[in-house]
């Protein structure tokens, strides 16, 4: 079979088309993509076959030649390289640190109707889809995956027949049944970067014409595994035995266009439906990490931090041959029978007649000042790029001085907390364009009647740095003279009998 896209031809998608975009996805952006997440998780990789199978983690592919052994199975083990390896993962800890100041507390999203009711009605319905979809574990995945790949994709699902059956949610109205119904038929997915395919507008690349989900899947159904090649070398043949059956695989695309989706398996149709609350939409919401002018991904976090992790960890790896080399202190004896018998510890003599004996040591760890300097700059270099200092993740070197004031610590992280609050632009418009997508579909359906106006959103972000808690009261304090509602006040503190925000 092949895919059926009649559907799709006035956004120009057809199926030779569809098929070029996979095949481009598979062959040009999931290796690169599959680097990036190689370099975050830095994963134990299988390495060798049989007895001598090891594994090893996968940033030791960045070593230089020197350090590593060669490929070949030709080579005796003897002329294999015998260096040690060490692997230090500086860029794990910068993105934890990154998603925690992004997505680390709960965030409220806030209507701007001018109805009471219906604000407060609108804040509950979206609270509950997002709770319903992960929450802040959502958020957080959302944040993970963005700041690894660049960008990543939310994609809203909606169970239509079921939504046009559900009733009217009248504005004001606390029925809590009524709103997880509606939240139960309402999902939104995040879409990995290695399985979404953007389809861009040519006249504007922030417009989608059409997305495409494309992956393969292990289904519970067992078929003959296939036959293994023969080895060339019988002594690098596994030992184990090779299995006769694996789990069956198969391909599935989803194609999202405005106002239609089709599902393949293996090429095979096998669902598709038109929207009718949301004609003329893709829908799918990008979030780029961080901007970048005229393309469709975001900036990575991690692409700058390669090389810079490849040196460090070489540098690492060099000290410790070093180290190796000469840590133990050795001893030369000349003139002295049975020396090699005696074992050196404290307090042993040797005595001769020979008045030419002599015992002379040397080795022992020496001081490397330029050694230890290019590893500090090189740290400093990564502290740069990513903005992340040691004092985010909780290690002190006691740079800080006698600053201890909230504004001492806030200098101390002024370029963690600048980039932090750039994101918020892009990840927060992200998050506004779903609660809107979410509140259009809604009033199409009939289930909660808005206008443009009264969909629009704004979201209240916590701050980051550790507060002093006396410093909450007070601003909480200051809040509700200004006139801000006592219950949102105090949901902002945790002491509300509803959290208003995303948990």
């Amino acid at each position: 079979m092949s895919y059926r896209l009649e559907a799709f031809s006035s956004v120009g998608l057809d199926e030779a088309l569809l098929q070029l975009v996979i095949d481009e996805h598979t062959s040009g952006r999931i290796p690169r993509l599959t680097q990036l997440w190689t370099y975050f998780r830095n994963p134990l990789e299988p390495v060798g076959v049989g007895d001598a199978l090891a594994r090893l983690p996968a940033q030791r592919r960045g070593l230089p030649p020197r350090l590593v052994a060669p490929a070949s199975p030709l080579l005796d083990d003897r002329m294999r390289s015998t260096r040690e390896i060490v692997i230090e993962n500086d860029i794990a800890w910068r993105i934890a640190t990154m998603v925690d100041f992004m997505f680390g507390k709960p965030l409220q999203l806030l209507s701007t109707a001018d109805d009471e009711p219906l604000r407060r009605t609108i804040e509950r319905l979206l609270d509950a889809v997002w709770e319903r979809s992960g929450g802040i574990a959502l958020l957080q995945d959302m944040a993970l995956l963005g700041h690894v790949y660049g960008y990543v994709d939310l994609l809203v699902r909606l169970d239509e027949p079921a939504l046009a059956r559900t009733g009217t949610l009248v504005p004001g109205d606390e029925s809590t049944h009524l709103i997880d119904r509606i939240a139960s038929l309402v999902s939104i997915e995040i879409i990995e970067p290695t399985r979404g395919i953007p389809i861009v507008s040519p006249e504007d690349y922030r417009t989608l014409d059409a997305y495409v989900v494309h992956f393969e899947r292990e289904i519970n159904l067992a078929e003959p595994a296939r036959e293994p090649r023969r080895s060339l070398f019988p002594r690098q043949r596994p030992q184990t035995p090779a299995p006769l059956h694996r789990r069956h695989r198969s391909a599935v695309t989803e194609v999202f266009g405005p106002g239609l989706w089709h599902r393949y398996e293996d090429e095979q149709l096998v669902a598709e439906s038109r929207s009718t609350l949301l004609p003329g939409v893709v829908p799918v919401i990008h979030v780029q990490n961080m901007a970048q002018p005229f393309r469709y991904e975001g900036l990575s976090e991690v692409e700058p931090l390669i090389p810079l992790q490849d040196e460090l960890n070489t540098r690492l790896s060099d000290r410790a041959n070093r180290v190796t080399m000469q840590c133990f202190k050795m001893y030369l004896a000349t003139g002295l029978d049975g020396f090699d018998r005696a074992p050196v510890a404290p307090g042993q003599i040797w005595v001769t007649d020979n008045p030419d004996a002599r015992i002379e040591s040397f080795g022992g760890d020496a001081d490397s000042p330029s050694e230890r300097a290019h590893i500090d700059e090189i740290r400093e270099a990564m502290d740069k790029i990513s903005a992340v200092p040691p004092l985010a993740g909780g290690v002190i070197r006691a740079k800080i001085g006698n600053l201890s004031s909230a504004t001492a610590l806030k200098v101390t992280l002024m370029g963690l907390l600048a980039k932090t609050a750039r994101k918020r632009v892009t990840y927060g418009r992200g998050l506004v364009g779903v609660c809107e997508l979410v509140l259009t579909a809604l009033d199409a359906a009939g289930v909660l009647h808005t206008t443009p106006q009264d969909r629009r959103i704004r979201i209240l972000w916590p701050n980051p740095q550790p507060l002093d808690a006396h410093e909450e009261v007070a601003a909480a304090r200051g809040k509700i003279e200004l006139g801000v509602p006592a219950e949102r006040v105090l949901g902002e503190l945790g002491y509300a009998d509803s959290d208003p925000g995303i948990a």
